[in-house]
């Protein structure tokens, strides 16, 4: 019998101990900037009045403004300082300039009784820097709750109402949403009351401040909007914190080489208890990946139906879609389905490694599972159709609790995510019961046992934050609250619980001892919390946040860079690692686990590329407060997202999939019926997604940020940027990189998902045959 090692001796205190106080400061700074909030964002007024004190609107019009902005699911098509979707403008953006027009143009008249344009450069330069200071003065009283505009200002506001009626009647000119969206003349004034209001925050100075609410975006020098000395200051600091970390980053690999990242098993080894033939529970699970492979299928192509919105507004290869599948509710779905498919894989996969921790079918588990499928579908269908009914105007006064709440990100309505936290506080409890450490068989295992549940934990509870707002919450305050799930849940806790599995992966199949999983988890927590809890906050540079936010966040969200690269230097050894051949004792049909599971493998160093690629060298890039200023809603913030998204997540999620159902059907069928079709998936992702980067979307955020530093921020968002000719062909150029992931990528997953779910079905069959023979 071959020498046992399993590494049981007990890890450093220290590590738990380390891990423990960054987290707890973390969160501490955490609470304390969200807090703060709620005491910094913008005011809203109680009356808007004019000089004579006419109440011109009030801030239930603003509240009510930014119901019809949800409601409509306008955030899908253009954003609120700088957050929302890409297909129009940045509405706060669009509106500050043609006010700062309107008002110069009124001033021109009061003073000179001639229009702009017959002005002479020296008047006309006059002229602006007066409308400028106009707009930079603050004149609302807190005291008394009212804000008094003055006369250009209110004529700009009146103007601003026929803006948005003419702005949503074709979808030519909005990109791609239903024609005639709003043509009440009450919602207008009101979605207008709230588009003036986020203008006027944008513009006006805050209270013993010389740079506004959302410190000076979006980048508008006609209005007096340019980059405020914090935004350069703290990105310099910002370089130099980056610099001490990665210098860290490469002491510690250098000096500590053999206890950090991923470390070969030196001895043959007895691998722990990992059941070579599947069990009813993870037959069950099957059916959770043909549904991830059928909403990955979906985002996808409703991706490819986005991206044309974006190439050819207003038509559709001659079809008029946007009647019935507007561009708001392709994005809202590419978004969603997303979300949903990578979360299932998640699922399934944490239940079916769980399973493989106890010898022996816990009774009743397999039912459970389809229990909780049949709860998931029902979310998952529920909130989809909601959202079509909810953007269509179906639902009344439903549309925020069934229909689409309109939170870019968080669209599904407010019941379905009641019924999805449910779920998945669900989900961990079927996982506490399966591999709580003292039902865990092997002794060794429950240190890792422990730490699995722990991740998994995170992700019910801090999906809770979604629920903390609602329609008529304050739009800095949601804001700040919304990227506690888009950042926070994603990429922190769903970063940690993604380490988590690839580590218990590797225990499981015999590739690293349980303190090397152990300590890869405690490190890559550590190293992504530290930069990653209050680098939450790079996200708020310009939502009604101040300088505080900015000088933490900046400094520390470039540490999350730290981690991507010590997984860099790492990942020589993770290959090696999983091409290990010698050190295995077969105890199964197959000479090593990596051969076994090789396109497991596969998609997990693609895991690996992309985390550098998306995560570090892109998104280091937006992180910085000076480039996020003129980044922030361009094509560039897609740029990062996609491989950050997709490459990481996405292809992990791929890689739960692959593995489960590798371990589940038998050999000859997998040989003969499904290898090729996870191969060519490969393939076909990642090919396609760098066709995607490298065609389109880089090239396109680099020349759209540079129209923002040419010609302003409200520029490069608008027509008279993104419908010209480089524009549009550079969204043309995406076509062949969407082609190749749908038809490679995509479809070959579905194709095999399918198969694999018919497979098990008939194995089941075989067995349950078998028990009736036996009891003959």
């Amino acid at each position: 019998m071959s020498t046992i090692n399993t590494g049981s001796a007990s890890l450093s205190p220290w590590w738990m101990r380390s891990l423990l106080i960054i987290v707890i400061f973390g969160f501490t700074m955490l609470f304390i900037i969200t807090g703060l909030a709620y005491r910094n964002a913008p005011p809203i007024p109680g009356k808007v009045v004019n000089s004579q004190g006419e109440v011109i609107f009030t801030a239930d019009d603003v509240m009510d403004g930014q119901g019809i902005f949800l409601k409509y699911g306008l955030m899908d098509n253009g954003s609120i300082w700088g957050h929302g979707g890409y297909l129009g403008p940045d509405y706060s953006a669009a509106a500050l300039h043609r006010i700062g027009e309107e008002v110069a143009e009124e001033l021109a008249k009061e003073h000179y009784d001639k229009t702009l344009d017959e002005l002479g450069s020296i008047e006309r330069s006059g002229i602006q820097t007066e409308a400028a200071t106009v707009l930079k003065t603050n004149t609302y009283d807190a005291t008394k709750d009212i804000l008094t505009l003055t006369n250009a200002e209110i004529v700009a506001y009146r103007q601003q109402i026929e803006f948005w009626a003419d702005y949503f009647r074709d979808p030519k000119d909005n990109g791609g949403l239903k024609p005639n969206l709003i043509t009440d003349h009450e919602e207008l004034r009101q979605f207008t009351s709230f588009i003036y209001w986020s203008a006027w925050a944008s513009v006006t100075n805050r209270p013993g401040k010389s740079f506004s609410y959302t410190n000076n975006f979006p980048y508008d020098p006609s209005v007096g909007n340019i980059p405020t000395s914090g935004a350069l200051l703290w990105s310099a600091m910002s370089l130099i914190v980056i610099l001490i970390g990665t210098g860290c980053v490469l002491f510690a690999a250098g000096r500590y080489e053999n206890l950090l990242g991923w470390t070969e098993l030196k001895t043959t080894v007895r691998p722990p208890y990992l059941p070579s033939q599947d069990s009813p529970s993870q037959r069950a699970l099957i059916k959770f990946f043909v549904v991830v492979a059928l909403l990955f299928l979906m985002q996808t192509l409703v991706g490819g139906v986005t991206a044309h919105y974006r190439a050819e507004p207003g038509d559709f290869y001659g079809f008029q879609l946007e009647s019935i599948f507007p561009s708001n509710l392709m994005r809202t779905w590419h978004l969603q389905t997303a979300i949903f498919w990578i979360a299932t894989s998640f699922v399934a996969a944490a239940l079916f490694l769980a399973r493989t921790l106890r010898m022996r079918e816990p009774q009743g588990l397999a039912t459970m599972i389809n229990i909780l499928f049949v709860a998931f579908a029902i979310v998952i269908g529920g909130s989809l159709l909601g959202e079509w009914l909810g953007i269509e105007n179906q639902l009344g006064d439903w549309w925020f609790l069934l229909g689409n709440q309109g939170w870019e990100f968080l669209e599904l309505g407010r019941i379905w995510q009641y019924l999805m936290v449910i779920g998945l506080f669900a989900w961990f409890g079927l996982l506490f019961w399966i591999a709580r450490p003292k039902n865990v068989d092997n002794p060794d295992a429950r240190p890792l046992a422990r730490m699995f549940l722990v991740a998994s934990l995170a992700i019910p509870v801090f999906y809770v934050p979604a629920l903390f707002y609602d329609e008529r919450s304050h739009f800095t305050v949601v804001d700040t609250w919304r990227f506690w799930i888009i950042h926070l849940w994603v990429e922190g806790f769903f970063e940690f619980f993604a380490t988590t599995i690839v580590a218990f992966i590797f225990y499981r199949l015999n590739l690293t001892t349980r303190n090397t999983a152990l300590r890869v988890i405690y490190l890559d927590a550590i190293l992504f919390f530290l930069g990653g809890l209050i680098g939450t906050g790079h996200h708020w540079y310009f939502n009604g946040q101040t300088h505080f936010n900015m000088a933490l966040s900046g400094l520390f969200s470039v540490l999350e860079v730290v981690p991507l690269t010590l997984l860099t230097l790492d990942a020589w050894k993770f290959i090696k690692t999983t091409r290990r051949e010698d050190a295995f004792e077969p105890l199964f049909e197959f000479t090593s686990p990596t051969v076994h599971h090789i396109r497991t493998f596969h998609f997990l160093m693609a895991v690996g590329f992309w985390n550098f690629l998306g995560a570090g060298v892109f998104g280091f890039l937006v992180n910085l407060p000076i480039v996020s200023y003129y980044e922030v809603g361009t094509i560039m913030t897609p740029t990062h997202g996609h491989p950050a998204m997709m490459g990481v997540f996405g292809m992990l999620a791929i890689a739960l999939m692959t593995f489960s159902i590798r371990h589940t059907v038998e050999d000859d069928f997998w040989d003969h019926h499904l290898e090729n079709y996870f191969k060519v998936s490969f393939w076909g992702c990642n090919i396609g997604l760098a066709m995607m980067i490298g065609m389109s979307l880089f090239p396109g955020g680099v020349l759209q940020i540079w129209d923002v530093l040419e010609n302003g921020y409200w520029h490069a968002r608008s027509l008279d940027y993104t419908a010209s000719g480089g524009a549009r062909l550079l969204e043309w150029l995406r076509l062949p990189g969407d082609m190749v992931f749908i038809v490679f990528g995509a479809f070959p997953l579905v194709i095999a998902s399918i198969k694999a779910w018919i497979h098990v079905q008939e194995i089941g069959k075989r067995e349950k045959l078998g028990e009736i023979i036996n009891m003959q």
